[in-house]
């Protein structure tokens, strides 16, 4: 039976091998991304084929049998996946070099933004153990990064803002002027981070903590949301002058107001996802489409235990992280 969930597609090779009809053929042209799936469709039935064809009557012996041909599930693309694909298009195609990069222990994202003309980048979110990466990354692409900015003073990770800029000679540090911290530039709302021909426009998004920003791409196609929009979450509100009102308000009035078709990228994600649209969150987010009241009562009942590398990572992180020899 052919599966009707465009979802999926499921193979049993110990069921009888039957060519696929024009209808089948037609259901996977149509889909997204169907072609390569149907490649791979009819690979995975050849090689099935091949073995019975061989005198194994019987099906292919389990010491014999590919993990990949036994009962195979083949996605088909989110609406994410694919968007993530177009949009890297979409970039190329204007000359913004993009990279997302990711580092596992503390689970934060970092974002790498250039002019592709002038070569000018800027560096979203660095992790002190991730610099030497970040920086190899810079060299590569033949990019001069003026600038390292914190979406805020994190708690779960020391910044590798102050040791970039002893590796990468040039680069200077960026947070919020609400945040307390250190910097070589402290930023409020409605200032541009320039690069190039392009700028991201500080959005102050407390709530999280007092000196959170969301960095918006001047033609409102990204959001970089720090902790105060996760995907399908957001930051907690039970330390650091951390309010849930407020952090309501600033999801509401300064990310929710963006365009729908807008892409969220988060400083964090603990689940495998690594976007999400102002659309979807709007629509999907379990604690941000609640009231404001709902809201203030699911958040003041997480009873999260507390951030295991706090008390380093912040007195750190309020003098711009470690600064090197």
């Amino acid at each position: 039976m052919w599966p009707t969930d465009p979802t999926a597609l499921e193979l049993n090779i110990n069921q009888k091998e039957r060519p696929l009809s024009w209808k089948q053929q037609t259901f996977l042209a149509d889909s997204a991304m169907g072609a390569p799936v149907y490649r791979r469709v009819k690979s995975l039935l050849a090689c099935n084929l091949a073995f019975r064809t061989a005198g194994n009557h019987n099906g292919i012996k389990p010491w014999l049998k590919p993990a990949f041909i036994s009962k195979q599930r083949l996605p088909l693309p989110s609406q994410s996946t694919v968007l993530a694909r177009s949009y890297c298009q979409h970039t190329a195609q204007k000359g913004l070099v993009f990279r997302q990069m990711f580092e596992p222990i503390s689970s934060t994202y970092t974002y790498l933004l250039a002019d592709c003309e002038t070569r000018e980048a800027v560096l979203i979110d660095p992790v002190l153990e991730e610099v030497e990466r970040d920086a190899k990354l810079v060299k590569e692409l033949g990019l001069r990064l003026l600038y390292a900015a914190n979406t805020h003073c994190h708690a779960d990770h020391i910044t590798g803002t102050g040791l970039l800029k002893k590796v990468v000679p040039g680069c200077r540090s960026i947070i919020s002027k609400d945040s307390g911290a250190k910097a070589d530039i402290t930023i409020q709302e409605g200032d541009r981070i320039e690069f190039g021909r392009f700028h991201l426009e500080a959005r102050a998004t407390p709530g999280h903590t007092d000196g959170c920003m969301t960095f918006v791409l001047n033609d409102h196609s990204l959001a970089f949301t720090g902790d105060a929009l996760l995907i399908r979450g957001c930051g907690r509100t039970d330390f650091q002058q951390g309010s849930a009102t407020r952090l309501y308000k600033s999801v509401h009035e300064k990310i929710f107001t963006l365009p729908e078709w807008c892409i969220v990228y988060p400083a964090h994600d603990y689940k495998g996802m690594t976007m999400s649209t102002v659309d979807e969150e709007r629509r999907l987010n379990p604690r941000l489409t609640k009231s404001m009241e709902e809201f203030v009562i699911i958040m003041s009942n997480l009873n999260l235990p507390k951030p295991t590398h706090i008390d380093t990572a912040v007195p750190a992180n309020l003098v711009c992280g470690i600064q090197g020899d």
